[in-house]
């Protein structure tokens, strides 16, 4: 009997605790859940990897300081002099990506990531603060990062404008790009697992092909959460030191 494949049934959103105050949904769903479940893991990380610090470090002291300093290097060097005061919010960003991305391959879990919603949020928090922070340190200065220096001024009626364009797509191109490499990934396992499922004779094809493609998702997990944390700390440095 053929299985009918559903590779996009994993992304539906599914309320456990329906809540409709005022006639609003805010139902508490699967992807509230999952978000809860990351935030606690790296509370738990990060208190149990500094509770009781030791000149050699455990196994949970030397995972949380292997973060740290990770991220800490990140900032440092793409965000350049002066970013050190916003290191805690690209490691929360980071860290909550990361165990988002991470989580969501755990059979039968959900992947926030795949949301657009939850991308766009956070690449919007990520573009309205840089944009608050570059407001506040450099006044109606901070217009120059729109027109390019050493440019004849005819040319200026050409790139401030697609200055302008490519500074305001930031959020889309950012949450796009994360939600994009979770969703065609998450596809391609469920797709494949249904082969597999189908054809149970010849599924040592499809399931050698799915395994593969986990691995490179669990490769993909961190380097998606790499790339949304360094594309802040580059916002980030445009903000503090404009061109």
């Amino acid at each position: 009997m053929a299985i009918e494949i559903k590779p996009l049934e994993q992304f539906k959103i599914e309320p456990i605790v329906p809540l409709h105050p005022f006639g609003i949904d805010a139902s508490f769903t699967n992807s509230a859940l999952l978000m809860v479940i990351a935030v606690v893991l790296i509370t738990a990380l990060t208190v149990l990897g500094t509770r009781r610090a030791a000149l050699v470090p455990g196994r949970w002291q030397s995972i949380a300081e292997m973060s740290y300093e990770f991220v800490a290097d990140m900032v440092e060097t793409n965000a350049g002099h002066g970013a050190e005061p916003y290191f805690p919010f690209v490691f929360t960003l980071f860290m909550f990506v990361l165990f988002s991305n991470l989580l969501g391959l755990i059979p039968y879990s959900y992947t926030v990531t795949s949301q657009i919603i939850v991308t766009f949020a956070l690449a919007a928090t990520v573009f309205v603060g840089v944009t608050i922070i570059g407001i506040v340190k450099h006044g109606t200065h901070f217009l120059r990062l729109f027109v390019p220096e050493g440019v004849p001024v005819v040319l200026l009626l050409l790139l401030v404008p697609i200055e302008l364009l490519s500074y305001f797509i930031r959020p889309f191109t950012l949450s796009i790009r994360l939600f994009a490499n979770m969703l065609a990934g998450h596809t391609m396992l469920a797709i494949f697992a249904g082969f597999a499922a189908s054809v149970p004779l010849f599924g040592i094809l499809p399931v050698g092909i799915d395994v593969a493609i986990y691995f490179l998702e669990v490769l993909v997990a961190a380097l998606q959460a790499y790339v949304f944390a360094i594309l802040t700390c580059l916002y980030l440095r445009d903000a503090l030191h404009l061109h």
